[in-house]
């Protein structure tokens, strides 16, 4: 870990991330990111209301002529409320497979506007990068879950949220920016050996993450973000190497 948790690095890494976010360099890859993620966010959307149409009605039917006129609207208001929580914790995954088709066009563009004297990274292999995102997706709906449930304890609440997604979106976006120049067996070492400035670059998504509507974004801004602090891990490493 860096002295002082690293936090000089992560408040730059942060701040290089903002301001690539609404750049021309940033553009297609914005429009791309964007359109993906409102398309699968509005068609899970129309998942979850199907399955709970499909798994409500017929139990509400079987009680329609014992309930009360009020039961109707209360049953449409829990309805609601279970789907803006099913929303709320599809959306970190999303983002997870997202950033795992968009992650190298995201980190070119970086490397490429702000290290043009550095050697460019490789690409992660297609196939090796989709079975990482849908591996990470379903580790993240788990962590969710857990999450979720963690909300009704008193003195964790919301706590909880940012401690689970922190952890998991910085070890997955760090993870996918450093497998550009090393093995994937050496990006988790070299995330492991650096957990805590990852873990608190990751609040930071976490953080972005919780935001309506500039959640839309966490992928880009994540994975800026985690490009710049390689970059500083990287350059950590090589100092330590001369000594």
């Amino acid at each position: 870990m860096f002295p002082g948790g690293g936090n000089a690095v992560i408040s730059n890494a942060a701040r290089a991330a903002l301001s690539r976010l609404f750049s021309p360099e940033f553009r297609a890859v914005f429009l791309k990111t964007l359109g993906l993620t409102v398309l699968a966010l509005v068609a899970l959307w129309f998942a979850l209301t199907g399955l709970v149409d499909w798994l409500a009605l017929p139990w509400v039917h079987s009680l329609v002529p014992s309930l009360p006129s009020w039961a109707g609207w209360l049953s449409g208001i829990i309805a609601a409320i279970a789907l803006a929580f099913g929303m709320a914790l599809l959306i970190a995954p999303v983002t997870a497979i997202i950033a795992g088709l968009f992650l190298d066009d995201i980190a070119e563009v970086v490397e490429r506007t702000d290290f043009p004297a550095d050697p460019p990274g490789r690409a992660v292999p297609t196939l090796q990068s989709l079975a990482l995102a849908v591996k990470f997706f379903g580790v993240v709906v788990l962590g969710n879950i857990i999450a979720l449930l963690l909300l009704l304890v008193p003195g964790i609440n919301i706590a909880a949220f940012f401690i689970v997604n922190g952890y998991l979106l910085g070890r997955e976006f760090f993870e996918f920016a450093a497998m550009r120049f090393r093995p994937e067996a050496e990006a988790k070492a070299l995330r492991r050996k650096y957990a805590g400035t990852v873990f608190l670059t990751g609040l930071l998504i976490a953080a972005f993450l919780a935001v309506p509507l500039l959640n839309l974004l966490t992928p880009l801004f994540a994975a800026a973000m985690m490009v710049h602090l390689h970059k500083a891990v990287s350059a950590k490493e090589a100092a330590v190497s001369r000594r």
